[in-house]
């Protein structure tokens, strides 16, 4: 699996690996399923949420990697 990146979009990460859920969702992203989320990138919705992008590619990338 590739490894993720800010612009990418936040359905095309889910469906890349419905793992992925409960991070994004514990890293405070709990609009995974609405419609902004068929959109927007992992950087925007980061923005929205005050959550830190790079902390939240670190644990994104991280769980990829430990699939791999």
């Amino acid at each position: 699996m590739t490894l993720a990146t800010k612009d990418m979009v936040i359905a095309d990460l889910v469906q890349m690996d419905a793992g992925l859920i409960p991070v994004l969702m514990n890293a405070g992203m709990h609009c995974i399923g609405c419609p902004s989320a068929q959109a927007e990138t992992l950087e925007e919705a980061a923005m929205v949420h005050g959550i830190e992008i790079d902390l939240l590619m670190a644990k994104i990338n991280a769980f990829i990697e430990s699939r791999q």
